[in-house]
């Protein structure tokens, strides 16, 4: 189940704030849970469809998992599956890309085609 890219769905105002100090502390239930919520490839679309649906303003981070170390940890959380959780803080220097995450004419947002 682990996976060399994870992803994380955030604000975009979230995201720029973390840009600017080289590190992502979390967004609120990252903070309330202790951990850094992030998604493999086929977990994010789901993700976005249960904690953000018809949300406007989201970046799709993808994060290079190895660079995390053991601060990365797969736990069971939504119907069983393993999800990674990052026990401390995201440098920005880990990300890979980020883009938008726009909502598409279905109504739900539009990810990429290819997502490891």
């Amino acid at each position: 189940m682990m996976t060399d890219i994870v992803y994380k769905i955030v604000p975009e105002t979230l995201w720029r704030q973390a840009k600017q100090k080289g590190v992502f502390e979390g967004a609120e239930i990252d903070l309330k849970d202790g951990y850094i919520h992030f998604s493999t490839g086929a977990q994010a679309k789901e993700t976005a469809r249960l904690y953000f649906a018809g949300m406007a303003g989201l970046m799709l981070i993808a994060v290079n998992a190895p660079q995390l170390g053991e601060a990365l940890k797969y736990e069971p959380s939504r119907g069983g599956d393993l999800f990674p959780h990052l026990y401390g803080t995201l440098p920005i220097s880990s990300v890979l890309w980020e883009m938008p995450l726009l909502i598409g004419a279905d109504g739900l947002h539009a990810f990429p085609e290819k997502m490891p």
